[in-house]
């Protein structure tokens, strides 16, 4: 048996904590293993009820009903998420010239302001496939535990705090689920072509 390693979330220097263990050997079984280049030894991922950019109260089935690019983030982020939104929606496009159908999908971690109007401008200027999703700050973070997502509100600013939140990107597949992570090291190209490959072997 393998001894675990460790990958930490990143992405913001002041995160700490959040980390996944993962096995550096792959089982011969796993259809996915020429894709993977770490394998998650827990399972991610949660059944949920959020609510869509047009109002509408949405599950996680409706959600992942194509492969998906999952990031949790907030449209106050300064630096950090349009970077990394911008390359999964970059990935997105690089996936569809390639012939593999997938999505980008934005889960606020800051539902007390992203609302449903604030959400759908957002995610507009990504990609006009990317589905934003909010809900009440329960529902968030019920979601945010199940993928390990970790996040934590600075200052006491009411309007203009920010927040440090870790960046992983999470792959999700229709009847699969979670199936990797994606740092935020990769760029579009990269992430398509892995991406590109768990579909083809899904």
């Amino acid at each position: 048996m393998p001894k675990p390693i460790m990958i930490a979330g990143g992405g913001v220097a002041a995160l700490g904590g959040l980390a996944f263990a993962v096995s550096a050997v792959i089982a011969p079984a796993d259809r996915f293993a020429d894709c993977r280049t770490v394998t998650v030894t827990e399972p991610l991922g949660t059944s949920f009820t959020l609510t869509d950019t047009t109002g509408r109260r949405v599950t996680d089935q409706e959600v992942f009903a194509k492969p998906t690019l999952l990031y949790f983030g907030y449209t106050f982020c300064p630096d950090v998420c349009p970077i990394d939104n911008g390359r999964n929606a970059a990935a997105v496009d690089l996936m569809a010239e390639d012939g593999v159908e997938a999505q980008p999908v934005f889960v606020t971690i800051d539902p007390e302001r992203d609302d449903v109007e604030l959400l759908a401008e957002y995610t507009a200027a990504f990609h006009d496939d990317m589905i934003g999703l909010t809900g009440s700050v329960e529902e968030i973070r019920e979601v945010q535990a199940a993928y390990k997502s970790f996040s934590s509100r600075q200052g006491d600013d009411p309007e203009y705090y920010l927040v440090d939140h870790s960046t992983f990107t999470y792959l999700v597949l229709p009847g699969h689920g979670f199936v990797d992570l994606v740092s935020r090291s990769e760029d579009a190209q990269q992430v398509a072509d892995r991406a590109s490959c768990f579909v083809r072997n899904a």
